[in-house]
């Protein structure tokens, strides 16, 4: 189909996007355009003007922040997976982009876009949840940072103002921990019918015993990325991996649709999230 009429502008500058976005209240963000675009030609999405900051390379690379990395917004999905900081620091998350889509969408869509596009069904964002990150958004009051725990609210719905430009983010480094991802999807390219992103931090106490937390994030069991709370629960209890992976549903909402029912998502997450919990050493 063909999208309905729309204004076009090229943003300059972060602050020329924000001006646009306050003065325009239909207006909405263009940047690699792969979420955006088919909802416009489906007439789902029918803004009525695009603000392109795609050529913003103020807020594309990654930094180090000391105990954090600094990812920019623009930053491309192939640009994450290659990147030598992320690799050292945060692997989990470079391996979860090198995921998204083929090539031809690695080399298109941006991080940020994957973030406050807010569909459950992506994997950055859960893996994003898992890490603890923050998001930096900046609107004509400034910069606020927002938990990526209270970032999504449902599905496609997120804590930006609608004036608001989401342009970094900020991930503290875990490189020693022991991580995995399970995705379970029908095709290489589709997205996942259930995934899970698990990080593993282990560290001896005063007694000399280990003790063993992990942070378990799921994909598409609910309108937004949730923790396994529950799964992390029963690890910090000493739970085995097959016993705290029977909790994974507990407190999640899966959908029924063509792909999978409610209760076939509810087994797959405890499938997955076993998997994940075996494959960081519990």
């Amino acid at each position: 189909m063909i999208p309905a009429q729309f204004d076009y502008v090229r943003a300059t500058s972060v602050e020329q996007a924000v001006d646009l976005l306050s003065s325009n209240p239909e207006a909405k963000l263009l940047a690699g355009g792969h979420s955006l675009l088919p909802l416009m030609k489906l007439r789902l999405a029918s803004p009525s003007m695009l603000v392109d900051i795609g050529r913003l390379s103020e807020l594309s690379g990654v930094r180090d922040g000391g105990d954090h990395l600094c990812i920019g917004a623009l930053t491309r999905h192939r640009d994450l997976e290659t990147d030598p900081l992320l690799a050292q620091h945060l692997p989990l998350l470079a391996h979860v982009a090198g995921q998204v889509g083929d090539p031809q969408v690695r080399h298109r869509g941006t991080i940020g876009g994957s973030v406050a596009h807010g569909d459950p069904a992506s994997d950055l964002p859960a893996a994003l949840l898992a890490l603890d990150a923050l998001y930096v958004a900046r609107g004509r009051s400034g910069e606020r940072l927002i938990p990526a725990s209270q970032f999504h609210r449902g599905f496609l719905e997120t804590a930006l103002d609608a004036s608001e430009v989401l342009v970094e983010i900020r991930v503290p480094k875990r490189a020693a921990g022991r991580w995995s991802f399970q995705k379970f999807n029908r095709r290489a390219q589709d997205w996942a019918i259930v995934g899970v992103a698990a990080i593993r931090d282990g560290s001896v106490s005063v007694s000399m015993s280990m003790s063993v937390s992990v942070s378990v994030s799921l994909v598409n069991m609910a309108s937004s990325p949730v923790r396994a709370s529950a799964v992390e629960s029963a690890v910090e209890a000493g739970a085995s991996a097959e016993e705290a992976s029977s909790h994974a549903d507990e407190g999640t909402d899966p959908s029924s649709d063509l792909n999978a029912s409610a209760d076939f998502r509810r087994h797959l997450a405890r499938v997955l999230v076993r998997r994940a919990l075996e494959e960081v050493g519990l």
